[in-house]
């Protein structure tokens, strides 16, 4: 590229950085515009000071317009196929007119921070059709490798009419939990004729899932199958009974046949149906938003902690004393915790 074409294309990319402002952003996206929202949400992955100020009014937008699609969260270790899953999942869910957004969180490198797996490679087919979003977010240093955006990209995608948001976790572990914090019905998938220390399950884990499905039924292992089934489903029976009343149910299912996928829809909107007329999914939802504004406020602290330039000298001054074991971590903590109420007390 010449200079006469450099500067024309770094004149053409400040202009496009010039025109994303809130209001153009939301009123694409209400419009239903995959490229306004994929821009709004890269804003809010952005650790620009100036891009998060476009993204915290972008989302004030869009806020009164979402809440209207399913939240589904899924996970399960890898290996268990939910990429695959998903991609016969949405197959069906598009032949039945419904517009789907996949959110999913992709492993990150440890060297560049993006994402690994590239999930659009792993899900061709549905990558194609219309009224299907998919989102690669790397789960990056977040807490339990879910990416730190992906609650306030839901609302972004809910205000560009999505019906259905599938979030697709890295696996299982803290990850799965807050998943499980942001969506309305948690879908776990296991593999048959694997114990669970094998498949790192642990009853935690199976008592958040709403619903249990084993994959991969079919040609020999479908018998493993459907055993596997009747196994999880007494186990779960022996749980403390869920808030909402509703009893968790153990599917067999083939993403490679098509086989039950439709069983699995069919749950869900059971399990919609029901926790919207006992009222426990808006009040899900409120405990959810609580549940985020404290996580929000751990991150703001933590961030004023450690990444302020006046802290940093501080708290490199306190590693080496622990490092010299003149103080422990614990101390240590405490020290800085009482030199900013301190120093804020003074202000």
């Amino acid at each position: 590229m010449d200079e006469n074409n450099l500067n024309r294309w770094l004149n053409s990319r400040k202009a496009r950085k010039a025109a994303l402002t809130a209001d153009a952003l939301f009123e694409g996206i209400k419009n239903h515009s995959i490229k306004d929202l994929s821009q709004g949400i890269t804003l809010l992955e952005s650790t620009l000071e100036s891009d998060q100020k476009i993204a915290k009014e972008l989302i004030s937008k869009c806020l009164p317009l979402s809440g209207k699609a399913i939240r589904i969260g899924i996970t399960g270790v890898p290996g268990v196929g939910k990429s695959t899953f998903i991609e016969s999942f949405g197959k069906l869910l598009h032949k039945e007119g419904k517009k789907v957004a996949v959110l999913a969180i992709d492993p990150s490198s440890e060297v560049s921070g993006g994402s690994i797996l590239g999930d659009k490679t792993r899900m061709e087919e549905i990558s194609m059709l219309p009224n299907i979003f998919i989102r690669p977010t790397p789960s990056g240093k977040s807490l339990g490798g879910v990416a730190q955006k992906t609650r306030e990209s839901i609302y972004l995608c809910e205000a560009a009419g999505f019906d259905v948001i599938l979030i697709e976790t890295v696996g299982v572990g803290q990850s799965s939990t807050m998943v499980h914090s942001m969506v309305d019905f948690f879908l776990l998938l296991m593999l048959s004729g694997a114990g669970d220390e094998l498949q790192g399950i642990k009853r935690g884990i199976m008592e958040m899932a709403d619903t249990l499905v084993i994959t991969k039924a079919d040609g020999d292992n479908l018998e493993k199958a459907k055993k596997a089934a009747n196994e999880y489903k007494n186990a779960m029976h022996l749980f403390p009974p869920s808030e909402n009343n509703w009893i968790p149910k153990s599917i067999i299912c083939s993403a490679y046949t098509n086989f039950n996928i439709d069983l699995v829809w069919n749950t869900i909107q059971q399990f919609i149906n029901h926790n919207q007329e006992n009222g426990w999914l808006e009040h899900n939802r409120q405990l959810q938003d609580n549940y985020w504004f404290e996580e929000s406020v751990r991150e703001t602290l933590i961030h004023h902690f450690l990444d302020n330039p006046s802290s940093k000298e501080y708290i490199n001054d306190l590693k080496k004393q622990i490092e010299q074991k003149s103080i422990s971590a614990i101390q240590a903590a405490d020290i800085l915790f009482n030199q900013l109420i301190n120093k804020n007390g003074s202000n």
